[in-house]
């Protein structure tokens, strides 16, 4: 049985994305439609009928929850949030797929094995338990910076801001390295110290951000002051004294 979908996301560049790894990990999907909005995705449902949707939950005037109170009984959902692991719980205790972003390949495998699963068991949502998960959630913004967006001539490379090793100030431009690449983006440093998560991302310098899972090691040199030696990059970071006492406990 050829299974339909409908994917809805407000970001144009994040829906072709969550398209083309579906298109990667689940190949026979037919996705019958795509939605900038919750408007445009409930008009969509209601016209193809698919057997699971992709929603995002936050997109402006009416939410990706917005859309699940009103779609058909019997079609499978599957929400793509930002949301925290109180909200995570909410849809666990409900039985209800879904993704965090940013959307990780392996993730999404794992949750298209679970839709082929329940289609094949003729698996229906429990409306009232997910009407009860439903209440108890409200949209928001996410809360951090999730994806980089790289201008790349014509075109806009995504890049997960967790796979940034550390962030550099470099004159009006930031850098951003990954293992293998080294990114320009118009940002600076200070706006997106702003933006990061404080509790991966954490300033060791005037001009440099690190990703705390980035490093390696912590020594002191012989002036006493710290350099990280970096998982996978070979050069190091110097800490500057103001910012010394972050590694004095590990």
């Amino acid at each position: 049985m050829t299974i339909h979908a409908v994917i809805a996301d407000d970001e144009p560049l994040l829906l072709d994305y969550l398209v083309d790894l579906l298109t990667q990990v689940w190949p026979e999907l037919d996705i019958v439609g795509t939605a900038p909005n919750g408007r445009r995705a409930l008009a969509l449902i209601e016209q193809q009928r698919p057997e699971v949707v992709f929603l995002d939950i936050h997109m402006p005037g009416m939410t990706g929850l917005d859309v699940a109170r009103r779609i058909p009984a019997g079609t499978l959902i599957v929400f793509v949030t930002a949301y925290d692991q109180y909200a995570v719980e909410a849809f666990e205790r409900a039985a209800i797929d879904y993704l965090l972003k940013p959307v990780n390949r392996d993730r999404l495998a794992v949750t298209a094995a679970r839709v082929k699963d329940k289609l094949a068991r003729r698996d229906v949502i429990d409306i009232e338990a997910l009407k009860a998960a439903l209440s108890t959630l409200q949209p928001q913004a996410p809360k951090h910076l999730h994806w980089l967006k790289i201008g790349k001539s014509d075109s806009v490379q995504l890049v997960a801001a967790q796979d940034v090793l550390y962030f550099q100030a470099d004159h009006k431009y930031t850098s951003a390295f990954t293992a293998t690449e080294e990114h320009l983006i118009r940002t600076p440093l200070k706006e997106l110290e702003s933006q990061l998560d404080p509790e991966r991302f954490w300033r060791i310098h005037r001009g440099t951000i690190v990703n705390v899972d980035a490093i390696a090691e912590a020594k002191r040199d012989f002036r006493g002051r710290y350099v990280l030696a970096l998982k996978h990059r070979r050069e190091t970071l110097s800490v500057s004294q103001s910012y010394g006492a972050l590694f004095k406990q590990m």
